[in-house]
């Protein structure tokens, strides 16, 4: 490994080249050296993203409306003009003889004065309106995984990570995975060294094993709508080969499984694939370990394989990097953005291909939408 001060001096070269956003290592790859043919070894590698102090704060700003919130809206006095109706794709809601009112981006108390604005020109007198809000599909957030009620959870107040847990029933409890231990049955128990929230397509640096099992309460932060908060299970029994192969996708482990058998099972590498450095990924997200294997060499039978784990990620470059960190980044990336796609469009209903499910590398542009119901007629 290279001294601290060769890392420091590297450290800047970094930075000129913008290469130090989001994480960076504390131990190097020396070299990436393609004629290497000694044994290939696993190296720590310290991700230092740290903890925004702005998400351990609520948010001041207040529920503001849009398309998929439910409405029951009444005039004070008129027994019969109680109705339920959904903000349309539109963002508008229509009420009694109103065309639409556009709602969307208010809040209750600036929706409910346009709506009063709006039936005073067809009343005498100017109604007094009132508008409850019964339902949430604008803003919400993700919990799946191993957790006791997976799904779409309502954001109309600030909640921690926490309190998200909490509301979906939280992961199994002690009792619980001791009598699974006892069956041998422990597949629903949730790896909280894998678990991750993505926000705008990008992993937070939030460590659940620190906040669930040590109360590490520097790591509950304030969750926003459209996060996803996934938790896989500990029982996982696949390895995970992306980047530039034929087809990304989980692989079923089995004894003996190595690198270049995981990437024969997801059909070869593609055309331009930067063969010298494919990055085996083992461990938390937080504290991955990670070899560099010289496929181009392991395939002509003058370098060593390494033998993969159940959970390893195989991540094959499109290019290469000088610092291992970076490999590293894309790689747990790729990992937790296909893990989310996975997740959500089981949850939205669309069916999954295949035992290991659909696969999709990151930077696709497919995006999990849950439907928006239209709005009910009266």
């Amino acid at each position: 490994m290279k001294p601290l001060g060769a890392f420091l001096l590297r450290g800047l070269f970094l930075a000129a080249l913008g290469l130090m956003a989001g994480c960076q290592s504390s131990k190097l790859q020396p070299t990436f050296s393609p004629a290497a043919t000694g044994a290939v070894t696993l190296t720590s590698v310290a991700l230092t993203n740290q903890i925004d102090p702005q998400w351990l704060q609520p948010p001041s700003q207040p529920f503001t409306l849009g398309p998929g919130d439910k409405l029951e809206i009444s005039v004070i006095g008129e027994v019969a003009s109680k109705a339920t109706t959904v903000v349309g794709p539109d963002g508008k809601v229509y009420y009694n003889l109103l065309p639409g009112i556009d709602v969307w981006g208010l809040t209750l108390d600036q929706a409910r004065a346009q709506i009063q604005q709006g039936l005073s020109k067809y009343l005498k007198e100017r109604p007094m309106v009132s508008l409850v809000l019964r339902g949430v599909e604008s803003k919400q957030v993700w919990i799946l995984g191993r957790v006791q009620a997976p799904g779409l959870y309502p954001l109309t107040t600030p909640m921690t990570l926490l309190e998200a847990l909490s509301l979906a029933g939280g992961t199994l409890s002690l009792s619980a995975f001791r009598q699974q231990e006892a069956t041998g049955a422990s597949d629903e128990l949730a790896d909280l060294r894998r678990s991750f929230i993505l926000r705008d397509g990008r992993r937070l640096p939030v460590d659940f094993a620190r906040l669930l099992q040590q109360g590490d309460l520097s790591q509950n932060i304030y969750l926003q709508a459209g996060d996803f908060v996934y938790l896989p299970t500990a029982a996982m029994r696949e390895v995970y080969v992306l980047g530039a192969v034929t087809q990304p996708r989980a692989v079923p482990f089995r004894d003996g499984l190595t690198t270049a058998g995981a990437v024969a099972s997801a059909y070869g590498t593609l055309t331009g694939a930067y063969l010298d450095h494919v990055t085996v990924v083992r461990g938390s997200l937080s504290q991955p370990q990670v070899a560099v294997v010289n496929y181009k060499y392991v395939i002509r039978g003058e370098a060593p394989d390494l033998a993969l784990q159940p959970g390893d990620i195989v991540y094959v470059p499109f290019s290469p990097y000088r610092y291992l960190y970076r490999y590293v980044k894309l790689a747990l990336d790729t990992f937790v953005s296909s893990a989310a796609i996975n997740a959500g469009t089981s949850l939205v209903g669309v069916q999954n291909v295949g035992q290991a499910g659909v696969f999709i590398p990151v930077g696709s542009g497919v995006q999990i939408v849950p439907p928006i119901s239209p709005p009910p007629i009266h």
